[in-house]
């Protein structure tokens, strides 16, 4: 009999390793994550917050500053440092022509990610949404604490369950569920 055919049919599981199991499914980690979050959600609410309270991202003159950084990425493309020619190219026929818009939805992304990141509410989609960031940023060509935060804010979204158990996910996600989870209604079939 071949492995395949062994297999077949059976589920099988394959137990956590005692330290992923602490860190991702044990809320005694919760304390571990909280430090990590806060550095994470003050770094973001900072960045965020200089955006929101700067006119060349939010207000009279909103765009010019998404403007500079995408041209400075697109040149960084054009001299074959840095940035991919994809990348550039989005930029360039994306985010350039629409520069007001996505000033606005990175000044107040970073400041709702670095809320969602203190406070500890939707912490994992929190931190999907700031390592999305970070890897845009990482694409343009722009290191500085990028590749750090990427790499905590990708250990938050795999540390979901409990990443926010000392915020208010404690109580959030009880009410939220999951969308895997739900339960179905009895009265899902109309007779009629």
């Amino acid at each position: 009999m071949t492995i395949k055919e062994e297999l077949k049919g059976k589920n099988i599981i394959i137990p956590d390793n005692p330290v992923s199991n602490f860190l991702f499914n044990n809320t005694r980690s919760g304390l571990l994550w909280l430090v990590i979050r806060l550095y994470l959600g003050y770094a973001w609410l900072i960045a965020g917050w200089k955006k929101v309270t700067n006119e060349k991202w939010v207000g009279s003159e909103a765009g010019a500053g998404l403007t500079g950084f995408v041209k400075g990425a697109i040149g960084k493309a054009e001299e074959g440092k840095d940035v991919t020619g994809w990348y550039a190219s989005f930029l360039e026929n994306a985010v350039l022509p629409n520069a007001k818009l996505f000033s606005y939805v990175v000044a107040f992304g970073e400041v709702l990610v670095g809320l969602g990141l203190i406070l500890g509410l939707l912490t994992g989609i929190a931190a999907f949404f700031g390592a999305f960031m970070n890897a845009s940023f990482l694409f343009a060509g722009t290191l500085s604490t990028n590749p750090l935060l990427f790499i905590l804010a990708t250990w938050i979204v795999l540390g979901w369950k409990v990443a926010g158990w000392y915020g208010l996910d404690r109580w959030a996600l009880p009410l939220l569920g999951t969308p895997w989870n739900r339960k179905k209604s009895s009265d899902s079939s109309i007779s009629g």
